[in-house]
């Protein structure tokens, strides 16, 4: 059930290809919702101040944090989720990569270095290992599966070139 206040506003919006209609407080911030009433986990609560990455989600396209977006921000945009790439049956092929090349310790972190794989390689399917650092170093991994996920992002790039699948995900381009 939505979160429901005095500045509940009607928004709709649209999050992994779903259109949604709700009443909500237009300055909420999307982590929120996404995680409270949607019960979308994937995006994480990390610093809440957009610095650590564990919130990352795509905004048409393009890698944001969730935990600083208010909703107001994102109507009319197409929000896509780690949960919005693939599924469990079937995983997107960033997801396989990074699941093949054991890129996760505690996991923490993984949603924000896939969800800014997704940018990264919707940009290029041939980044070179400085712009996957580059990309990747506002997000912050505690564990040290840095080796990992630098080789995982090389298999995610080598997988969409050879699947020649351009398409980050579903709902995300």
């Amino acid at each position: 059930m939505p979160s429901l206040n005095i500045n509940a506003t009607p928004m709709s919006l649209t999050i992994n290809g779903q259109t949604l209609e709700t009443r909500l407080d237009p300055e909420t911030p999307l982590l929120s919702f996404l995680r409270n009433d949607l019960a979308l986990n994937g995006p994480k609560y990390g610093c809440g101040l957009g610095q650590c990455g564990s919130c990352t989600v795509l905004v048409d396209g393009q890698a944001a944090r969730s935990c600083v977006i208010p909703l107001e921000g994102v109507q009319g945009r197409a929000i896509t989720t780690l949960e919005g790439l693939g599924t469990l049956a079937e995983p997107h092929l960033i997801q396989q990569a990074f699941i093949t090349e054991q890129a996760a310790q505690c996991g923490y972190c993984l949603n924000g270095m896939i969800m800014m794989t997704a940018s990264l390689l919707a940009r290029t399917l041939s980044p070179s290992e400085q712009e996957i650092r580059s990309e990747l170093s506002s997000n912050f991994c505690r564990c040290g599966t840095h080796v990992e996920i630098i080789r995982a992002v090389k298999r995610a790039a080598q997988l969409m070139r050879e699947a020649k699948h351009p398409q980050v995900g579903k709902h995300g381009t």
